[in-house]
């Protein structure tokens, strides 16, 4: 995406006009969702996952013969928080280019300013962050698998996109070459091929 050239007021104009145009033209349909025309499956399995983040702490930590450590909680919930910052900049930075399906909303620009410099796929490290935290302020077992499930459901889902985004966006390969995909030299959540 172009940097905005401008006054002050002009940038705050347009960015609400992105923000608004964020949550338009998404094109999902029942057809779709039955279907998986634009990846709503992948969509629906990353909503179940988040979800299932709601559970209680299986086994409970206190099963191991005590509670789970304060500081570990307040670890936790620091490293959710994390996560959501990380989400509000991924989320304000890919504007009115925002699209929860792995295919590419039609008109999308490619983005590589802001977080997305650093990363091709900042919310679904933001998704990991958050999910890491859970992991670490409840100290579950099930957290873990669920955390585990997110990255290879993200990967799947981020490699899709990306099939697509070469499709239309042929300045993709080069971003893709040069930008970390989730998490820089990670293996399995870095790739650059």
């Amino acid at each position: 995406m172009v940097p905005l050239m401008g006054s002050r007021s002009a940038r705050a104009d347009v960015a609400v006009s992105d923000w608004k145009q964020a949550f338009t033209g998404w094109g999902m349909s029942w057809d779709g969702w039955l279907h998986n025309r634009q990846g709503e499956w992948w969509l629906l399995a990353q909503l179940i996952l988040i979800a299932a983040h709601l559970a209680p702490a299986w086994p409970a930590p206190d099963h191991f013969g005590g509670p789970w450590p304060t500081p570990l909680r307040l670890m936790g919930v620091m490293v959710l928080l994390l996560g959501l910052a990380l989400a509000m900049q991924g989320f304000l930075t890919l504007g009115a280019s925002l699209s929860p399906l792995p295919d590419p909303k039609p008109g999308a620009a490619l983005v590589t300013e802001g977080v997305y410099r650093r990363c091709r796929h900042p919310l679904y490290r933001a998704v990991l962050v958050c999910s890491l935290g859970v992991v670490i302020a409840l100290g579950s077992v099930l957290h873990l698998l669920l955390l585990l499930l997110l990255c290879v459901l993200l990967v799947g889902k981020a490699r899709r996109e990306e099939k697509a985004l070469l499709c239309i966006l042929p300045s993709y390969a080069t971003y893709r070459t040069e930008t970390p995909a989730i998490v820089a030299h990670c293996p399995g959540l870095d790739w650059r091929d």
